[in-house]
């Protein structure tokens, strides 16, 4: 079976199930991550050491991420290889829950209810929601979707076609532990390195296509001038980019101040033009829907020149 096609019906199974809502894998090895974590930092001192706090991020990475991808490259040369594959991609996929939390934003927000829209945009974001107006709260999320279509969605596909199920979950367990230890706190600013900037390569190249993508997909020459102009001030390297031309594309201005932890960081604006309103989230999640078929489009593209060319 080709790629597109395995691409596909992973992509087709997500839309129509959505996340396991009970038993998903990722669960799990979020427990057994959590789990570790505390094993390894339990230490007195051990974090706020740079060496041996890093030796243990890497140990802890190696050991999460390098059984369960082996274990499904092992599969995926067996008989059941496609199904392993298709299902490796259907558990590692986000792109339905990406919509379905956006829309739980987007709905509240259209009907006037901040309270509500404010506790569900707590469940996205990791900024502080309780002072948030309707203005910020849309653009939170038009910043989350855009973001997470490129993790969690391309990312994930771009992966798969590089390396089949074991490559989209090599790639989806890594995200998970660089959301859950990335931060620059004083528990995980050493042990988290490794995790974090394994993620940021995995996701370079990657993001640059999302963000060429969306170009494709909304205003192009305003995408790729955000692009070029203002993704390299962002403090991610991969969310800046695909950040700012999804901004571009759109037609609005994210970015700019947001309070964390009770403290306001300064952020850079990207993008252009107003500020988000609710009806911007769901353009948003109809642009990474609009990319999941181009690049599924280019797949079979692939896989058709490659029959040709054989």
């Amino acid at each position: 079976m080709t790629t597109a096609l395995l691409a596909g019906i992973g992509v087709a199974l997500d839309a129509a199930l959505g996340e396991p809502r009970r038993w998903h894998p990722l669960v799990g090895f979020g427990a057994a991550a959590t789990w570790l974590e505390r094993w390894l930092l339990a230490s007195p001192g051990l974090a706020r050491r740079p060496v041996a706090a890093r030796l243990a991020g890497v140990g802890a990475l190696a050991a999460l991420v390098v059984p369960p991808a082996a274990l499904v490259a092992a599969a995926g040369v067996t008989g059941v290889g496609p199904l392993v594959d298709v299902a490796a991609l259907y558990f590692a996929l986000g792109a339905r829950s990406l919509g379905e939390h956006a829309a739980a934003v987007a709905e509240p927000l259209a009907a006037g209810d901040l309270a509500a829209a404010r506790e569900r945009v707590a469940l996205i974001v990791s900024r502080d929601t309780a002072g948030m107006d309707a203005g910020d709260m849309s653009r939170a999320t038009v910043e989350s979707v855009l973001e997470n279509g490129s993790d969690a969605v391309f990312a994930t596909l771009f992966w798969f076609a590089i390396a089949g199920g074991a490559g989209a979950t090599a790639h989806r367990l890594v995200n998970t532990l660089d959301a859950m230890w990335g931060y620059r706190t004083e528990r995980f600013r050493f042990f988290g390195w490794a995790a974090a900037r394994l993620d940021d390569a995995l996701n370079w190249l990657p993001a640059r296509l999302t963000a060429l993508t969306y170009a494709m997909l909304g205003r192009t020459r305003d995408a790729l001038a955000c692009w070029r102009g203002q993704g390299a001030r962002w403090y991610s390297p991969n969310a800046g980019p695909v950040m700012a031309a999804g901004a571009g594309a759109l037609g609005v201005a994210l970015g700019g101040p947001a309070r964390y932890h009770g403290l306001l960081k300064p952020r850079p604006t990207l993008g252009l033009g107003r500020s988000p309103e609710a009806s911007d989230i769901g353009r948003a999640v109809r642009l990474v829907r609009l990319g999941v078929i181009v690049w599924l489009g280019a797949l079979a593209a692939i896989d058709l020149a490659r029959w040709w060319l054989d």
